[in-house]
């Protein structure tokens, strides 16, 4: 199991590491990357602060440079995610390993809160984590939730899903509250067809996973609705981290907390 957030980050800027992140570097933050061209820096900043449950600001680089001084200094955006998604005009390009042929001197980066930093804080206080057990990507839904507009970006709320028995529901909410910046509390528990998600066994993104007898469906809010709003913006060019493949920063995960 990789620890350290800086052996994990050199594994990726050498193209050894492409997996999704889910278990690396426990106890540390995880992070959503969107890259943007300036011109729509504000206004993105702006989205992010009207749903800050689903858009944690953790970082923002300065125009063209790929540093993220506050969550992992000497670190290098371009190069040091497992996987990349690149966005023209709202249409998926390709995706990739390294951004460095992409990347321009007016582009801004924005490093946004993750589920999987409290992940380390569930496992501690006997809470199951299937994704981890079943060592798959976290299943992610688009609800029927909307987000707070700007003029620009809109988006319906994207959540992640972990069951749990229904006697460690409370527990769980007890323990991820803390965790405000990483999505914090869930969203919902139990029904899914309530916020808009027809099966369970079908996520927009990343994997399904077994629900067993007795256990209930929880939902917190995730980053990937950052890359549905930039979607449905079609900026000339946006770049984002691949659903699940985030940047492990150097930032413990109890300076997320209250």
């Amino acid at each position: 199991m990789l620890n350290f957030p800086s052996e994990i980050r050199q594994l990726c800027r050498c193209g050894k590491l492409d997996t999704p992140t889910p278990g690396l570097g426990l106890g540390f933050v995880q992070a959503n990357l969107v890259v943007l061209p300036y011109t729509l820096a504000f206004e993105f900043l702006l989205f992010c602060q009207r749903n800050p449950k689903a858009c944690p600001i953790l970082d923002v680089t300065e125009i063209g440079d790929p540093e993220p001084k506050i969550i992992a200094p000497e670190a290098d955006i371009r190069t040091d995610l497992p996987r990349y998604k690149i966005f023209r005009r709202g249409d998926f390009i390709e995706e990739t390993t390294d951004i460095r042929k992409f990347w321009r001197n007016d582009l801004v980066a924005f490093l946004i809160g993750c589920s999987f930093s409290f992940e380390n804080a569930m496992l501690n206080s006997g809470l199951s984590v299937r994704h981890l057990e079943e060592k798959k990507n976290v299943p992610m839904y688009k609800t029927n939730i909307q987000c707070i507009s700007t003029q620009t970006f809109s988006s319906p709320l994207v959540v992640s899903m972990r069951p749990l028995p229904a006697d460690k529901v409370v527990r769980a909410v007890e323990v991820t509250s803390r965790y405000y910046k990483a999505h914090g509390s869930p969203i919902h528990i139990g029904n899914p067809d309530a916020i808009g998600i027809e099966d369970l066994a079908k996520p927009d993104h990343g994997d399904p996973v077994t629900i067993n007898d007795g256990e209930v469906p929880v939902f917190w809010a995730c980053g990937v609705t950052t890359q549905t709003a930039i979607l449905q913006a079609k900026p000339e060019l946006a770049i984002t981290h691949s659903p699940g493949h985030m940047f492990v920063s150097d930032l413990k995960d109890e300076s997320l907390t209250f």
